[in-house]
């Protein structure tokens, strides 16, 4: 029996278990054999074969943005766009055959759009280019769902089943769970929280099935069997996620309406140019990004290229956004701005000190 054949006679047992408190631990196992079979079918042990691979795109400025979506619902339009890219947009579906690349600036900031081909059902399990869409779409750092907003929800409930197949986590953060394997000892097993939706005996058979024997486990959140497993394999991604409806100059403005409030959705027409600065911006804010401005000794600002960097980066971030010999050669640093302790005036500040958004940095090397 293959792998998929595997996979689907898991999936039917679970479809027929009844969930409750004694199906509880014959479900978890299930899930750990389930998660195993996905693992193998996605990431292959043998080398031969390019089925994990991605499409080789180059990643290219401050961030990478993937769009996912069915065939035909506006992917293409949107990147040609935002980037002034060519991607070959038509009426018909599967025009993207490859992964396209465009560039889109903002706040001098590059942020690299990248247009995927359509995903058809069954991508988890290798159908169409499944499986190199999805090893692209992990180097993320930010998904966009497109989704055709004349068309049922059922098309955002199939992706979103697809990519957590695959082990792409949407707006979710990871678990707050210590694993660390040992040689010898046993298992420690340790929580600080009272477990509701698993327990220990299920947590210990999980661990035994993946032939761990020896580990210490630290619980510090009231987790699910789901949330353990994915802890276990350590391949998941974490990813933020918009979900943009497209074409909504052709439904009703209550639907319109009722879309736009929905969390983490932004609604836009390509065709007719609609709201797609405010998606720009909604990117912007969901990369979480800073923008870091450097001044030489005696100079202005450099204001027209910033080092953009991720939220909760330090001055050595910025030394090796420059170039890493600073970093090496670093004596001290000046900074102006929100994280100065005497903004407006400049701070002297370490390797270690924490930028904000439009800080200005002067950094002095021996």
């Amino acid at each position: 029996m293959g792998v998929v054949e595997k996979i689907k006679e898991i999936e039917e047992e679970m479809a027929r278990t009844q969930k409750n408190k004694a199906t509880e631990y014959h479900l978890g196992l299930l899930k750990a054999k389930l998660a195993r079979y996905r693992a193998q079918l996605l990431e292959p042990t043998s080398k031969s074969g390019p089925s994990g691979v991605g499409f080789e795109v180059q990643k290219a400025g401050d961030a990478r943005v993937a769009l996912i979506g069915f065939p035909s619902v506006g992917k293409s339009t949107l990147l040609s766009k935002c980037t002034h890219t060519a991607s070959e947009a038509a009426a018909y579906e599967f025009t993207t055959l490859t992964a396209i690349p465009g560039v889109m600036e903002y706040q001098g900031a590059r942020i690299q759009l990248l247009d995927l081909p359509g995903i058809v059902e069954g991508a988890s399990q290798g159908r169409g280019r499944g499986r190199q869409v999805v090893a692209t779409a992990k180097t993320a750092d930010l998904i966009l769902i497109m989704l055709d907003a004349t068309k049922s929800e059922e098309q955002r409930r199939l992706l979103e089943i697809e990519l957590d197949a695959v082990g792409i986590r949407l707006n979710k953060r990871k678990p707050d769970v210590v694993f660390k394997r040992r040689t010898t000892g046993g298992i420690t097993f340790t929580t600080t929280v009272k477990l509701t939706k698993t327990d220990e005996r299920t947590i210990r058979t999980i661990l035994a099935s993946y032939k761990l024997h020896n580990c210490d486990v630290m619980i510090r959140e009231d987790i699910t069997t789901d949330e353990f497993i994915d802890v276990l394999i350590g391949t998941r991604k974490y990813i933020p996620c918009l979900y943009v409806y497209n074409k909504i100059d052709a439904i009703s403005l209550e639907l319109v309406d009722k879309l736009a409030r929905t969390e983490n959705t932004v609604v836009i027409s390509c065709e007719m140019d609609l709201n797609l600065d405010y998606l720009t911006e909604r990117i912007w804010e969901s990369l979480k990004l800073v923008k870091v401005y450097t001044k030489k000794r005696g100079e202005r600002p450099d204001l027209a290229d910033p080092v953009c960097l991720r939220k909760g980066a330090t001055i050595e971030d910025v030394c090796l956004g420059i170039h890493k010999s600073l970093a090496t050669n670093f004596r001290s640093a000046l900074v102006w701005g929100r994280s100065s302790k005497f903004s407006p005036h400049a701070q002297k500040v370490s390797l270690g000190h924490q930028v904000q958004d439009d800080d200005v940095v002067s950094i002095f090397t021996k």
